[in-house]
Order: C-alpha cells, then sequence, then structure tokens
C-alpha cells in the first residue's frame, strides 16, 4: 500500500511539472513549495506570504504554489526531486543537510548548541554559513532563505517525562538524520525515525510514546489528541532554511534568482513576527486540551547530552575544530 501511494505522489508530480513547463513556455515560472506542516501553522501563513510576494515583485511572471500537509511527499522525496531538476521548495535544517553533503551543517542540530537566538543569526550570518551553503549547493541543493526560526523544539508524550530519568527507554520520534537520532540517544530514549505524516497514526498505535517539535507543530499535528504530557525541554532552537534544486537554480535568469532570495528572506520576517506572537497562545491551547505542561531541570539535560560533540561519528566527520570556531563566532571573537 505505501509503494502505492509513494507512486501516486510521484505521478502527481510529474503531471504538476509537465503543466509547470507547459506553462513556463507561455512565460510563467510555476513553482511548487511542498512540506510538512499543516494550515492554521504560523510557517504556512508565512509561506503563503511567500507565494505572494514571489507573484508581485515577478509581475506574474513567476508563481509560487502552496502544498502543506506532505501532500508532495516526504522531506526526503522532495529533496529527491529537486536533484532530479524538479521546480521544488521546501524547507529543512543542518541535521539534513549534513546527511546531504555538507557534513559539519549537522553541529547546528546539536543539543543546546544555541543558548540564545542571537547565538543562531551570528551563525548564519557568518562567513562559515556561506561556505557550508557553497558546498550544499555543489552538492545540488540551493538554500534561498536562513532567517525562519522554526522555535524551540519540545517533548509531547504519553506518559509523563518530568526528569531526565523519564526519558529512559522512551520511544521518541525523530527526522531521520543522524544528529538528532544520537541526540536523542544521550537523553537515554529511544530514537524512532519517521515522517512527520506518519506520527499521529503511530502515536494512536503505540509505535512510538512521543514526538518532539516547535509547538505549533506539535500541536497543528493533533498530536495532542493522544499524547497528553508536553515537557518544555528547548532541546535545540532550530531555524529552517528554505531550498531548491542547483540544477532548477542554475536555469533561471539573475533577475528571478534574486526575486526569490528578496522574497525568501522577507517571508523569513514575517514568519518570524508570527512564531513569537504564537508561543504564549499554543501554551493556552495545549492546557485547555487537557495537556499538562511540565517544566524540567534543562541544566541536567544540558549535562547528558554535553557529549555529543566528542562523539565520533561527527568528530571523524566534522573538519577539524569546528565547534571551537562556531563557539568563537557565538562569542563574537
Amino acid at each position: 500500500m505505501k509503494k502505492l501511494l509513494i507512486l501516486l505522489v510521484f505521478s502527481i508530480v510529474a503531471t504538476s511539472l509537465f503543466v509547470s513547463c507547459s506553462k513556463s513556455q507561455e512565460g510563467k515560472i510555476v513553482i511548487q513549495i511542498g512540506f510538512e506542516n499543516h494550515p492554521g501553522e504560523p510557517v504556512t501563513d508565512a509561506i503563503h506570504e511567500w507565494a505572494r510576494l514571489i507573484n508581485e515583485m515577478s509581475d506574474g511572471a513567476m508563481e509560487a504554489q502552496v502544498f502543506p500537509s506532505s501532500i508532495l511527499g516526504t522531506k526526503n522525496e522532495l529533496i529527491d526531486q529537486m536533484l532530479a531538476g524538479f521546480p521544488v521548495i521546501t524547507l529543512a535544517d543542518g541535521g539534513f543537510f549534513a546527511d546531504r553533503g555538507a557534513p559539519d551543517m549537522g553541529i547546528t542540530m546539536g543539543p543546546y548548541f544555541f543558548a540564545e537566538w542571537d547565538d543562531v543569526w551570528k551563525i548564519i550570518e557568518s562567513d562559515w554559513w556561506q561556505e557550508q551553503s557553497q558546498i550544499l549547493q555543489s552538492h545540488g541543493l540551493k538554500i534561498l532563505a536562513s532567517n525562519f526560526i522554526y522555535g524551540n523544539r519540545h517533548t509531547l508524550t504519553t506518559r509523563p517525562v518530568r526528569t531526565l530519568a523519564d526519558f529512559q527507554g522512551l520511544r521518541l520520534r525523530v527526522p531521520n538524520n543522524l544528529a538528532q537520532i544520537k541526540g536523542t540517544e544521550l537523553l537515554g530514549a529511544s530514537p524512532t525515525p519517521l515522517p512527520l505524516g506518519d506520527v499521529y497514526t503511530a502515536l494512536q498505535q503505540g509505535v512510538i510514546d512521543g514526538v518532539e517539535n516547535p509547538l505549533f507543530v506539535l500541536y497543528g499535528g493533533r498530536f495532542h489528541e493522544i499524547a497528553k504530557y508536553l515537557t518544555l525541554t528547548s532541546h535545540i532552537r532550530l531555524i529552517t532554511p528554505w531550498f531548491t534544486g542547483s540544477i532548477f537554480w542554475d536555469s533561471l535568469s539573475p533577475e528571478h534568482q534574486h526575486i526569490l532570495l528578496e522574497s525568501g528572506y522577507q517571508a523569513g520576517l514575517i514568519n518570524n513576527e508570527l512564531v513569537a506572537k504564537s508561543e504564549a497562545d499554543f501554551l493556552d491551547m495545549f492546557r485547555a486540551a487537557g495537556v499538562e505542561i511540565i517544566e524540567i531541570d534543562l541544566g541536567r539535560l544540558q549535562s547528558a547530552t554535553s557529549g555529543f560533540y566528542s562523539l565520533s561519528e561527527f568528530r571523524n566527520q566534522w573538519t577539524p575544530g569546528l565547534y571551537e570556531r562556531l563557539a568563537m563566532i557565538k562569542t563574537g571573537h
């Protein structure tokens, strides 16, 4: 059944690509923005604004179509489409980029790597980030916008997690990338990689005991209907760059490339305002839905995961001195 669904998705995408190409011959470039988030989430609203800006700034020469809720496929399926030249945009993070040719970017997904949001901006505005973006582009993926705050990742579970010990044996859904798998293991939990679209059913069936993500993602996925304990772990401050394939990017004129970059940056600013305004509201909505909000000793979690940055899986992949270089950038030296 799953294989049939995958074939159906690619059939739909292939048909859409044919239509897009036909429209391009008439002078319009049609781009599909696909992602896992649902309508009503801040990021979805921001992406609709991005689509509007693309159309407006190009005087209708470019059209962006928005496909939330994994309609176009999983993140990895979308990346595969990009590498094949499809006019697709999606979002990912350093963990996925690490597995797609830029291993140093995985460090940004390390637990408690960013102490505050100012640290995040110092990193993405640095020469190091530009270097990594160029490496990623050489592997077929072009970052369009890096300034989208996704939020602090927290943990929603079917049984309460009040202390570090409560993570032991917890089957926790994580994205399918090495950085988050290893970070979860250091907490004592059992990481279970799954597409976000499969999480609700997995919770229902008891395949997993919980899921971690920013508040609006957890609520938007309706996971709180099954998992009634929200632990404010804040284990990752997450930005989610939006990107497309290098093949498609290289096919665009410099003018159209500039439009994608400028409109993406403006959409990021809109997104960040929406995220900041929504966090308190989402906590209230969780409470109203009968979810217990749990404060946890973050110092204990930080201590438990501090060994992440010396794991051989990463030290053998990362450029020597990477952790130290980024620490200097964060401190302004």
